[in-house]
């Protein structure tokens, strides 16, 4: 079977986003930059948008649909033609208009999952690729669920020793049968706590408590995203420092960016790095690169790429770490779809480190269509 790549010159990519998640309108800006970038000389993209209800539609090609309006994000538009995507008989995947005789959109070359939080990041949908024998961009079934459950991924980097903050698990039949002792649990964390959902993103439904008698409230707001709650210790007078990594090209090592450093106005009314000073009022400033010692700068970095190891990441991560007023650096989490537009604190760190935004697109994608299918 002849590729869209063999048969017209051009990679046909899929690219898939919004989705069922809360981070629907999150990833529908990233999808517009994205597309926004690709050079149509090379790539044929088809755009493949996700109804908040989990139909698949074939969307605009127009990144312009998608934008921010009087301070809400862009939807799917789900008045439009739905699509299925299936395996082909051959191997690979066909995105396909339904009905009597189906009309067949074309197979792809590579899937560019732009999906965040649940129903796309967490490995559900790098699982149909992988029945599909497709290729996609980003980290494969286990990475992607790891690295979307903060209870599991901090067990994984607890086995790599890497070094964070205290938490507590708050599972829903615990909670609702043993809350008084979930409570003294949080409790001898000490306040302030940050409890947030164990499944999500984009810091949707996280709260910070600094009296417990706002821990049931919290715990209410973030299980109306998750069921399962995470209570971690807050960070007093720490910063939160990020860094990228990339998948080595041709089977080399993973890389790390430069690290930059996310800072609050605290005229703003922001008592951290919440929803509306990531993607609505602009308040949260990136400092890129961070203005670090040397050395810490270079322990996070390393530690990025242990951290991108320890969940056997794939393609591109982000992590995110507190430096502590005592000069010791912790782990928090990996993303492994990290916000994407170019706003975004992940490609501003890898212009910074040489690659930009169009080249770092271009890169993931030779990435995916370097690596097999299959067990690798």
């Amino acid at each position: 079977m002849r590729t869209p790549a063999e048969q017209t010159g051009r990679t046909r990519v899929a690219v898939v986003f919004g989705g069922r998640s809360s981070e629907h309108g999150v990833s529908c800006l990233t999808a517009a930059d994205v597309i926004r970038v690709l050079d149509p000389d090379r790539y044929e993209v088809l755009p493949v948008g996700i109804t908040p209800d989990g139909r698949c539609v074939l969307e605009s090609e127009d990144p312009q649909r998608f934008a921010i309006t009087d301070g809400r994000l862009p939807e799917v538009d789900a008045a439009r033609a739905t699509v299925a995507l299936r395996p082909s008989d051959e191997g690979g995947l066909v995105v396909s208009e339904p009905g009597t005789v189906p009309r067949t959109l074309g197979d792809v070359d590579v899937v560019l999952p732009l999906l965040h939080g649940p129903w796309g990041e967490d490995g559900t949908l790098q699982g149909l690729l992988e029945m599909a024998g497709v290729r996609y961009v980003g980290a494969g079934v286990l990475a992607s669920a790891v690295g979307m459950d903060k209870e599991f991924m901090k067990l994984a980097f607890a086995a790599a020793a890497l070094p964070q903050l205290p938490y507590v698990v708050v599972r829903p039949r615990r909670w609702s049968q043993h809350a008084a002792a979930v409570r003294a649990e949080v409790e001898a964390l000490g306040l302030p706590v940050f409890v947030k959902p164990a499944r999500a993103g984009s810091s949707f439904g996280i709260s910070r408590v600094d009296d417990l008698d706002q821990l049931d409230a919290a715990v209410a707001e973030a299980q109306s995203h998750d069921p399962k709650v995470l209570v971690e210790a807050g960070v007093l007078d720490g910063r939160e420092v990020e860094c990228g990594v990339l998948q080595g090209l041709a089977g080399g090592p993973a890389e790390a960016s430069v690290v930059g450093e996310i800072t609050i106005d605290p005229s703003a009314g922001h008592d951290f790095y919440d929803f509306e000073a990531k993607y609505v009022d602009g308040t949260a400033a990136l400092q890129i690169p961070a203005d670090l010692p040397e050395a810490v700068t270079a322990q996070v970095r390393a530690a990025a790429v242990e951290a991108f190891d320890a969940i056997d990441c794939e393609g591109l991560g982000r992590v995110d770490f507190f430096y502590l007023p005592d000069g010791s650096v912790v782990v928090n989490e990996i993303n492994t779809m990290p916000g994407f537009t170019p706003t975004s604190m992940f490609p501003q760190l890898w212009a910074a480190t040489g690659v930009p935004y169009a080249a770092l697109v271009d890169r993931l994608l030779q990435l995916a269509l370097e690596r097999g299918t299959g067990l690798r």
